[in-house]
């Protein structure tokens, strides 16, 4: 699996011959509009840095055949803009031309009572990455590949060690990081503590894309 991180959370998945994109938003715009021969476009919830609706637009105008994966929640955003879809329940894995994509529903992490905890869900893709958009959910299963959400109103440094631990992946890598001015302030202190418990955390720092 090789894993490019355009920014913030969105994220292009190469499995299989397959290209998926996770989570477009406005942190990242220009550059995930450039990205070409896409399958799959997942999206985890409604929150603007996770879904651009003008920008998923011009995504799918340069990849029509791609196939927007998400929840209610995103649809009615997606009603609104006559963007086509397919829902993927909780815990309900599908093959998609041979990659396997399970989907578990959650809310989002409290950021402070009901404000801005609207419906998650959490894609574990080709059995291998797990991706909880905004949430510290646990699947239960074998985690190889973790993407790691590092920072954001809801999200401690601690926290996401905690979560880390809890998951127990082999490897892991930072998403939810768009809003920090400073990206190696935490990220040190992250690979720090998980190599400890001997999780690969991979920075993606010096390069855009790695191969996992």
């Amino acid at each position: 699996m090789k894993i490019k991180k355009i920014g913030h959370c969105c994220l292009v998945i190469e499995t299989k011959g397959k290209r998926i994109m996770a989570d477009p938003g406005f942190f990242t715009t220009k550059e995930q509009e450039k990205e070409r021969n896409l399958d799959l476009i997942l999206i985890t919830h409604e929150h603007a840095d996770h879904l651009s609706v003008d920008s998923v637009k011009k995504i799918l105008a340069e990849n029509p055949k791609a196939v927007i994966i998400t929840n209610r929640g995103v649809g009615k955003l997606l009603d609104g803009a006559g963007i086509k879809y397919e829902i993927l329940q909780d815990k309900t894995p599908k093959d998609f031309s041979g990659v396997e994509i399970e989907a578990y529903d959650c809310k989002h992490e409290e950021i402070f009572q009901d404000y801005g905890q609207v419906f998650n869900t959490a894609f574990f893709v080709d059995k291998i990455l797990f991706y909880p958009g905004d949430s510290f959910y646990n699947p239960q299963k074998t985690i190889e590949i973790l993407a790691l959400p590092v920072a954001g109103s809801w999200n401690r440094v601690k926290d996401a060690i905690k979560y880390a631990l809890e998951i127990k992946p082999q490897k892991c890598f930072p998403v939810h990081d768009g809003m920090l001015s400073f990206f190696g302030a935490s990220h040190e202190v992250l690979n720090f503590a998980l190599s400890v418990f001997n999780i690969d955390f991979r920075s993606f720092e010096d390069k855009k894309e790695e191969e996992f």
